[in-house]
């Protein structure tokens, strides 16, 4: 029998075990369940570090009580720990004080270490006590606990199976048994139909809203700011309330940032630190700046942080300056490296020094926030990015990609896979063959897995229904776990 251990947050997941175990006909067990309020392991406490007193079963953390058992000793004596620390790291800072009101009390590194020797011993006795068989994920780890519970796994040997769903995919999903096969395929190894694909075509992205690739008229404070603004004052630095013309002057920076950057930025509705207030000061001032499409560039959007396809599928490469620096060392001398920041994106991995380590890198320019990221796609010698869907579009404007990390494309033809070296105008004169791009993606989709995993797309599927959804799901996952289908990339 084969014993699952599953990552499940969104209560339509639930709808996927419970069709799981009964499809499987007893062969397969859902034994631990982490997600929601009411899992077996509640995923917010974890990262918060925080009990939940509304609920009596987690009116004690997760560690409380428990003894240390070097259950993790694999895992500490790996060759990769100091990657896989480091990631996790990077992924519990995303609920640091810095960037959440809801936060954990982890303040230097060696807090971090501690806080993860503890909760890896810990989720390692819990598998071992449970006799795990397989770790199922419906979103690729990125949020702090999940990475924890990927990183145990590996170190245990205990197989995982790694699932996602791509924006561009509104009915299949990938899948792989580790995050490094990610993007990882033989395209030529396969049967499967061509897929046509519409040259130039722009995609439509539901993130992603269409005036924020032109200028408009600049912001002004409104309520919500002033609020998180408040909010901030009272909870973190409430002696400036004994400083009027201080607080003054912060909220003048404030009112000062909102009128200069587009209005479709709202950099403070949600969040205010000082932090964040300092990072859209060194943002505003690129939103004066233009764009010479005759100039020979490699055109490079940032990706939002911390989100998964840099903080998980980038690897290294989470650090997306390491990336620029890449590509500014790797290109003739009359190229530049053009860098838009992603309009979603907050202070995170954003601080004052990534802005002087970008001024220090030869031939690079920082673009304005509302430039138009098509006709950058569009007129570019090459598209660098870690993971992002900017590599898919270039493809799909006969401009080749150079992808750093676990980009879903990475296997089809027009794509590099960065290493020392690369010889960028050779990339750039190679183009990419659209036929091969279309047999290629014939494959990739061939190998993907009928039915929606993420609810972001429940409501663009026509005549969606739940139950039925359910269903396909199940039985992909099934077939995964019991090795009778194989995984998109790679092997479980």
């Amino acid at each position: 029998m084969a014993k699952l251990l599953c990552d499940v947050r969104g209560k339509y997941r639930l709808e996927f075990l419970r069709e799981i175990e009964e499809q499987s006909g007893g062969e397969i067990e859902v034994s631990l369940v982490v997600g929601d309020r009411g899992a077996d392991l509640f995923s917010r406490p974890i990262n918060t570090m925080k009990r939940d007193w509304r609920h009596e079963r987690l009116r004690k953390h997760h560690m409380q009580d428990t003894v240390h058992q070097s259950a993790n000793l694999d895992l500490l004596s790996s060759n990769e720990f100091h990657d896989m620390a480091t990631m996790a790291i990077d992924h519990f800072q995303r609920v640091s004080k810095n960037y959440n009101y809801n936060s954990h009390n982890l303040d230097s590194v060696q807090d971090y270490l501690d806080y993860y020797y503890i909760l890896t011993d810990v989720i390692s006795q819990r598998m071992i006590e449970e006799e795990i068989t397989h770790v199922v994920f419906f979103m690729t780890p990125h949020l702090g606990y999940d990475t924890v519970l990927y990183q145990v796994a590996k170190s245990l040997g205990i197989k995982t199976l790694v699932m996602n769903q791509q924006s561009l995919f509104n009915n299949r999903f990938f899948s792989s048994g580790s995050i490094d096969d990610y993007g990882n395929f033989d395209p030529t190894d396969s049967d499967a139909l061509a897929i046509s694909l519409e040259q130039g075509k722009l995609l439509d992205l539901f993130y992603m809203d269409g005036n924020w690739q032109k200028p408009g008229e600049t912001g002004k404070i409104n309520l919500r700011a002033f609020a998180s603004f408040l909010k901030y004052v009272l909870r973190r630095e409430p002696s400036l309330i004994l400083k009027p013309l201080h607080l003054y002057k912060l909220l003048k920076r404030v009112s000062d940032v909102y009128g200069s950057l587009p209005d479709w930025r709202d950099p403070f509705a949600n969040y205010f630190h000082k932090n964040a207030l300092a990072y859209y000061e060194h943002l505003a001032e690129f939103d004066r700046g233009t764009v010479d499409y005759n100039q020979k560039y490699v055109y490079v959007p940032l990706h939002n942080q911390p989100e998964m396809s840099a903080s998980t599928l980038g690897g290294r490469y989470r650090d997306q300056l390491l990336m620029i620096e890449a590509i500014a060392r790797s290109i003739p001398e009359d190229w530049q490296v053009y860098v838009k920041e992603n309009p979603r994106q907050g202070v995170f991995a954003r601080g004052p020094f990534f802005f002087h380590r970008l001024s220090r890198i030869p031939n690079v320019k920082m673009l304005p926030s509302f430039a138009d990221s098509a006709a950058l796609v569009a007129n570019a010698q090459v598209v660098g990015t870690v993971a992002g869907t900017a590599g898919w579009e270039g493809l799909l404007s006969g401009i080749p990609a150079v992808v750093f990390g676990g980009a879903w494309y990475k296997s089809l033809p027009g794509v590099t896979l960065y290493e020392e070296g690369l010889d960028f105008e050779k990339i750039a004169a190679a183009g990419v063959d659209h036929a091969a791009l279309e047999r290629a993606y014939g494959a990739l989709v061939d190998r993907s897995h009928e039915g929606a995993i993420d609810g972001l797309f429940f409501d663009k599927i026509e005549g969606f229904n739940s139950a039925e959804n359910a269903a396909l799901v199940a039985k992909s996952v099934i077939g995964l776990i019991q090795e009778d289908i194989p995984t998109t990339y790679g092997a479980l």
